[in-house]
């Protein structure tokens, strides 16, 4: 049996994180990341808008790019001492995947980490809170997701932990908040939101629920995230691209995804590189790899887009964006090719085991997936 699953209530447009004001309880935790969100003045107007509607707060932040077990048990205890009955995450992925699990130890305490790692394995929520998803990048769409990606420093894997129970109950999708984002991080965060389009429009799990949902996200990324990119204050392009990261988000999580986020999730968790960069640089091999098991969708987006290539073209956008073609040119990253090539078959093992390696339309060998690692590090 299929089901289609998303928030309650979505909120979007210019100005629609006053809609807090609304709310009705007693106390929220705000979690948030680093220090834009209150570099810009937005966790500052969220905890006004809160008070305005009789509301405590209190700030969880810290929550670092690849969030951890360990950042998730700090967050776990804070709201068992504060009890809140609203968690509200604003900021980017990160910020919202970790709240999310947050929130599921903070209702179940003596949950362990190991415990939900299984798909569908969170026991009920809602017994003491809600939650709220505000996203400030146009990419993870966990504001909409039943995904969160949680990282295992220990054995360096990035967990994505996959529950219906842990969708929002409300998400603000404000192209405001979004705006503040380096070009960089716009490009990284839109990339993932094509992967994610992509992916869910060809996975063995798609529907005709998702599809039309999946291709207009394909193609307002195309038309807007090269504008958003060059020019940070192209409100309209901001929105556009907010919207299409929420539409792929509700593609993908309820049609799931494939190896492109298997793959990324394993160097992810190997090399910190940085979910939608990797996803970037890998959705072309994955592509090839996949397009004979699923070329009449693949046409279909083509048609659709009135192109002839999609992996290509995906290669053009990259470039485009400034995006490298392969891993070895990213000078930042701090591994080297002898790193890459000790871990290699370990990545591959558990991007095979990676859930969503289940919804991938050509279904890879350990083998396969170490040659798409191998032509996404060095190139074609």
């Amino acid at each position: 049996m299929n089901s289609f699953v998303i928030p309650p209530e979505i909120h979007h447009s210019q100005d629609s994180l006053s809609y807090l004001e609304n709310l009705e309880g007693e106390k929220a935790v705000l979690v948030t990341g680093g220090s834009s969100m209150k570099r810009f003045g937005f966790l500052d107007q969220a905890v006004e808008l809160l008070e305005k509607a009789g509301i405590e707060s209190k700030i969880i932040d810290g929550v670092e790019p690849n969030p951890s077990v360990k950042t998730v048990n700090k967050g776990k205890n804070l709201m068992l001492d504060f009890e809140p009955d609203w968690v509200i995450a604003i900021g980017g992925g990160s910020a919202l995947d970790a709240a999310k699990i947050m929130w599921a130890f903070y209702e179940h305490p003596d949950l362990e980490f190991e415990e939900i790692i299984e798909v569908g394995s969170i026991p009920e929520l809602r017994n003491k809170a809600k939650f709220i998803a505000i996203p400030s990048t146009s990419g993870t769409a966990s504001e909409i997701t039943a995904f969160s990606v949680i990282t295992d420093l220990e054995k360096k894997i990035k967990y994505p932990i996959v529950s219906p129970e842990i969708v929002p109950d409300l998400a603000i999708v404000d192209p405001q908040i979004p705006a503040t984002m380096p070009s960089h991080i716009t490009a990284n965060t839109g990339m993932d939101v094509m992967a994610h389009a992509v992916e869910a429009f060809v996975s063995t799990a798609a529907t005709d629920y998702t599809d039309p949902l999946a291709l207009k996200a394909i193609k307002l990324v195309f038309d807007y995230l090269p504008e958003a990119v060059a020019d940070g204050d192209n409100l309209e392009a901001r929105e556009k691209m907010h919207n299409a990261s929420t539409l792929a988000g509700m593609a993908f999580s309820n049609a799931s995804l494939g190896i492109v986020h298997s793959l990324a999730h394993k160097i992810g968790g190997e090399f910190h590189v940085t979910h939608g960069l990797a996803n970037a640089i890998l959705l072309p091999y994955v592509i090839d790899f996949n397009y004979q098991a699923a070329e009449n969708k693949f046409k279909e987006i083509e048609e659709y887009l009135g192109i002839n290539d999609l992996k290509a073209e995906v290669k053009n956008l990259n470039q485009k964006l400034d995006i490298k073609a392969n891993f070895k040119e990213i000078d930042w990253l701090d591994y080297t090719e002898e790193d890459f090539e000790e871990v290699l078959a370990r990545m591959s093992q558990n991007a095979l085991e990676d859930p969503c390696t289940l919804t991938n339309p050509e279904e890879p060998e350990v083998e396969d997936l170490k040659e798409i690692y191998k032509k996404a590090y060095y190139g074609e």
